[in-house]
């Protein structure tokens, strides 16, 4: 995918925001937290990585699979990076994209969620201390 499709497409996602930071980093956010990252990399406007957020039980091996690796400044944080996101097939992009949104969306405060149309998990409800 180019950075234009991955643009769109990210944009395309519930509650998606675009926001330029960093120079002319292009950030994706959902509920004010980032979920995908296209830093520029070269002087061209095709030099551009994707940097996203992996679901914590994949990462360990997204890092080291071929044409990955951990992001730079955000590996903590289990993001990877893409150095040639054209190199993979659009459907397998998305997919991953797709479920960075999913896992950030999902961590975001309940009332938040709501607002944002997303339908979070029911509320657990708390017993009383002389019930438990």
């Amino acid at each position: 995918m180019t950075p234009v499709a991955i643009d769109r497409f990210c944009r395309s996602l519930r509650a998606a925001t675009r926001v330029v930071q960093w120079e002319d980093t292009i950030v994706f956010k959902v509920g004010g937290k980032m979920f995908a990252v296209l830093p520029r990399t070269g002087a061209g406007p095709r030099q551009r990585e994707l940097w996203f957020k992996a679901d914590d039980a994949y990462y360990d091996t997204m890092k080291t699979a071929p044409g990955f690796r951990p992001c730079p400044y955000l590996a903590r944080a289990r993001w990877v990076a893409v150095a040639e996101p054209a190199f993979l097939p659009p459907d397998q992009l998305k997919a991953y994209i797709r479920r960075a949104h999913a896992v950030i969306a999902a961590r975001l405060p309940r009332r938040t969620q709501l607002t944002l149309g997303f339908e979070p998990p029911p509320a657990q409800r708390r017993r009383p201390i002389f019930e438990r």
